[in-house]
C-alpha cells in the first residue's frame, strides 16, 4: 500500500511541478486594461529566434474575437483569431517589434474602448517601418479583461491618421 502511494505521488510530481495552467501563466496579463494592452503588443513582438506566443495571445482574446484590418483603400478584411495565425505559421518568423506610441482609453462599467497608435520596427531600437492605429474593444467578465475585437489601419501617404491621433485630433 505504501509503495502504491509513493508511486502515485512520484507519477503526479511532474504535473505539480510543470503543470502550470494558462490561468497561472498569463493571469497577470488580464488584470487591468493596461496589463492586457501591454501583453497585446508583447505577444507579437520579438526576434525571429523567439517562439510564437500563440497560447498567450489566445488567452488574451475572447473565444469568438474578431479582427478587422482596413487596407489603404478603406476596404475591410474581418476574420477570426485562428485565421490570423495561418499566415504566421506558414512563413518563417522575422524580427518584428510593434511599439505603442500613444493610447486613449474610454472605460465605462465592464466595457472599454482603447485607441492605440503604434509603430513597427525590425529591431527594438531601429528605424520605424510604418505606423498604424488600433481600435481595441475590451470587456470585463469572469474576473478578468478580454479582447472582444480589434480593428487596425495603417498610416499611408493619403491617410495621416496616426499623425492626427498623436497631435490630439
Amino acid at each position: 500500500m505504501l509503495k502504491q502511494l509513493v508511486l502515485a505521488l512520484l507519477l503526479s510530481m511532474p504535473i505539480l511541478v510543470f503543470g502550470q495552467t494558462e490561468n497561472d501563466k498569463f493571469a497577470s496579463d488580464v488584470t487591468s486594461i493596461d496589463a492586457i494592452i501591454t501583453a497585446y503588443y508583447d505577444v507579437v513582438s520579438g526576434a525571429s529566434s523567439d517562439p510564437w506566443q500563440f497560447e498567450r495571445d489566445k488567452y488574451l482574446h475572447s473565444e469568438n474575437a474578431t479582427i478587422t484590418r482596413l487596407n489603404e483603400n478603406g476596404e475591410a478584411n474581418t476574420h477570426s483569431l485562428e485565421a490570423e495565425y495561418i499566415p504566421m505559421g506558414l512563413s518563417p518568423k522575422t524580427d518584428f517589434y510593434e511599439r505603442e506610441l500613444k493610447r486613449k482609453v474610454r472605460h465605462y462599467g465592464n466595457i472599454a474602448q482603447v485607441w492605440s497608435a503604434f509603430e513597427i520596427r525590425t529591431s527594438p531600437n531601429g528605424e520605424s517601418q510604418g505606423r498604424g492605429l488600433n481600435s481595441i474593444q475590451l470587456y470585463f467578465a469572469k474576473g478578468r479583461w478580454w479582447i472582444g475585437s480589434w480593428t487596425c489601419e495603417m498610416e499611408s501617404v493619403n491617410n495621416a491618421l496616426v499623425a492626427n491621433f498623436l497631435n490630439g485630433e
